[in-house]
């Protein structure tokens, strides 16, 4: 398993690690499932500024909020093979059981989804084999932040 990791001082820097993940997924070949991206770590640690930069990189103007208490956002991506992001917050579930009355795996199927989920280590059961993984910590200095793909 390739495993790759940088280091971001500034929500900028975390938001331009994004736009370049996000412009290499445009840049993707069809699959046969939707491309799921699943986002872990501690409170505070960039999670959300990574999706910030993404969903701008994939030209979508709407301003971007976690959604905790809605569980999901969906959004319209502009001039791509790709048709819609989804953002699942995944903080406020009790278990993955919780998703499929969302419509979690119609949305997996479909191969023109993006599909970005914070706190997806919460639901790591149902989160697909081929997901790429980043996780997120704190760093050494206050306002270091640990990003690693895997």
């Amino acid at each position: 398993m390739k495993r790759s990791f940088c280091s971001s001082f500034s929500s900028k820097t975390t938001k331009l690690l994004a736009a370049m993940l996000a412009r290499e997924v445009l840049r993707t070949r069809p699959e046969k499932r939707a491309v799921v991206i699943a986002l872990e770590g501690e409170l505070g640690a960039g999670k959300t500024t990574f999706v910030q930069g993404f969903i701008k990189a994939c030209g979508i103007s709407s301003r971007v909020t976690s959604p905790t208490f809605l569980i999901m956002r969906k959004f319209q991506i502009p001039n791509s093979r790709f048709q819609i992001l989804f953002h699942i917050d995944a903080y406020r579930l009790n278990n993955s059981g919780e998703l499929p009355a969302l419509g979690f795996r119609e949305i997996l199927s479909d191969p023109q989804n993006i599909v970005l989920i914070e706190w997806a280590d919460k639901i790591k059961k149902i989160i697909p084999k081929n997901a790429v993984w980043i996780k997120f910590g704190h760093g050494a200095k206050s306002d270091e932040r640990i990003i690693s793909v895997k």
